[in-house]
């Protein structure tokens, strides 16, 4: 099967932990060692989240006053390029030495007259207090949302129109190349009158445009892989359940919090209703149960509604 796995930013780095290359190491080495499995037995493609990394580098360039802070368009290409180099090294640790491996800095084109540009809600970088977000958003114009009992900083998330590198991902694939591509969902850009393309000031959402990613690829499955062992009804409270397998009409039906479990279930929900196939949102280190359909949630348009696991008394 051709697999394309969309590693959430716990892959990378996990809450609270301190934003340094060893850190980032040490969970890709993880990533890498649930990953491998699916390798040795299937085609994969490989994308991945940026938020933190993007932020770190936009507050390591406001340190500097004597240049202007790079955008988030080079900064997402900066992110790609590293974060590809440690999952493929890692990977490349694991399985054998003839494996071909390629990272491919992804262009994605967006909307210039996206709502989205009104609307910012996409977090990136390390979370404040109260009081830290409100210096922040008054000395360099930032729009800070809640993040918990935090802050972060929240931009742009235009949906993803196009990825520019698609013929050379599938030429990579057809030669047995496993790809690491789209990361951060890619770099937002746009076209301006006379057919200019440009960088846009964005973030792209990871999982939506690796569903588009999936979709241009014909993969077989879609998985996103997080810190959830599955999605889950009424999350946090005394009733949550959770839901084993799903119908595209049924989960449009519900409502989940746009900052995390929102975007995964649109991507599903736009995989599987264009192509028939399924995707899968769960645990990283259940990628091959998942896979399997053992684990996760497993959205497909031959579930009945919303299955949910069964209450235990």
């Amino acid at each position: 099967m051709r697999i394309l796995v969309a590693l959430g930013g716990n892959a990378l780095l996990r809450r609270g932990e301190q934003m340094t290359a060893d850190n980032q190491r040490k969970n890709v080495r993880i990533a890498a060692e649930a990953l491998a499995p699916l390798c040795r037995e299937h085609q994969v493609v490989i994308s991945h989240g940026n938020g933190p990394q993007v932020g770190l580098l936009a507050l390591q360039g406001e340190a500097y006053s004597e240049v202007s802070t790079y955008p988030l368009d080079v900064l997402g290409a900066q992110t790609e390029g590293m974060i590809g180099y440690m999952i493929e090294q890692e990977l490349g640790n694991i399985l054998p030495f003839e494996q071909p491996f390629a990272t491919i800095l992804s262009m994605v084109e967006v909307d210039p007259n996206d709502p989205a540009f009104e609307h910012p809600t996409k977090p990136i970088g390390p979370v404040y207090t109260k009081e830290e977000a409100d210096r922040l958003a008054a000395e360099k114009g930032w729009t800070m949302a809640p993040d918990g009992d935090k802050f972060r900083r929240v931009v742009a998330s235009p949906h993803p129109q196009r990825i520019f590198q698609i013929r050379p991902v599938k030429w990579l694939l057809e030669k047995g190349c496993i790809v690491i591509c789209a990361g951060g969902g890619g770099i937002p850009t746009m076209y301006r009158p006379g057919r200019q393309l440009q960088g846009v000031e964005a973030v792209v959402d990871k999982d939506l445009a690796s569903s588009l990613l999936a979709r241009e690829l014909e993969v077989d499955q879609f998985i996103m892989a997080t810190d959830a062992d599955a999605v889950y009804l009424d999350w946090g409270t005394p009733t949550q359940r959770a839901i084993r397998r799903a119908s595209p009409a049924a989960l449009r039906e519900c409502r989940f919090p746009a900052g995390s479990m929102g975007p995964k279930i649109q991507a599903a929900i736009e995989f599987t209703e264009e192509t028939g196939k399924t995707a899968a949102i769960g645990a990283l280190h259940d990628l091959v149960a998942i896979s399997e359909g053992r684990a996760g949630t497993i959205v497909t348009s031959e579930a009945e509604g919303l299955e949910l696991e069964t209450l235990t008394t």
